[in-house]
């Protein structure tokens, strides 16, 4: 698959399961969450959610009125845990570094509460391979809608700019997808989704099985 880098200016990553891998934490900490409050396993959950919400936003929609007191617990048990289990895709690194030894600039955009987010991204990445980071409720609204990767290119290139040949949005999930497609961005997809093997996304979705093959497209380019 083709890749070319001649007009690109900006590289927009999802966080969650495309550069970290952080579903194996989220899983323990929630689950131990519901287990201390006598609720069910989050298997038992999950099918539940609104999958155009982030995990956090779930929270009123699965627990009602004990939302916040359950989110907050869950945030102390994930920074526990979180230290010893989480690791970076492998060759994601690389290919950030290859991108911006190229002259373009690469970024966070995460659903994800920034509190999380900054607690754990020096443990796999120095920070200065992100020329910003954005987070939920940063933007007017989250991904998949346009605004959140409008907010997260604002100070990286103009408005005016703003194409499918300029920027790329790389997400696991149809929600990185979507927003790409609505803000009028290139969508492309890095392995499969956190909670459930998809069918392969469509023609306009550019699919890539891991890093490696991605970094390779890339360094033919």
């Amino acid at each position: 698959m083709f890749l070319n880098l001649d007009k690109v200016k900006v590289v927009l990553f999802d966080w969650d399961n495309t550069l970290a891998e952080t579903r194996s934490t989220l899983v323990a900490a929630i689950n131990q969450v519901l287990a201390e409050n006598n609720l069910p396993k989050w298997e038992a959950l999950k099918d539940k959610r609104d999958k155009n919400l982030s995990f956090r936003d779930n929270f009123p929609l699965l627990f009602g009125k004990r939302a916040e007191e359950l989110y907050q617990k869950y945030k102390i048990i994930y920074k526990s845990l979180v230290c010893t289990r989480l690791t970076a895709f492998p060759k994601a690194e690389e290919t950030l570094r290859f991108l911006r030894s190229r002259g373009i600039k690469t970024a966070i955009m995460s659903n994800k509460d920034r509190e999380l987010l900054e607690y754990e991204l020096p443990l796999i990445f120095d920070k200065t391979l992100f020329d910003k980071i954005v987070c939920g409720h940063e933007a007017l609204r989250d991904k998949p809608f346009p605004e959140h990767a409008l907010y997260a290119l604002e100070g990286l290139l103009p408005l005016a700019e703003i194409s499918q040949n300029t920027v790329w949005i790389i997400g696991d999930s149809e929600q990185d997808s979507d927003c790409a497609k609505a803000a009028g961005v290139l969508p492309i997809r890095i392995g499969q989704p956190i909670w459930a093997p998809q069918a392969e996304p469509e023609a306009d979705i550019l699919h890539f099985a891991d890093f490696s093959s991605f970094l390779q497209s890339l360094k033919q380019s």
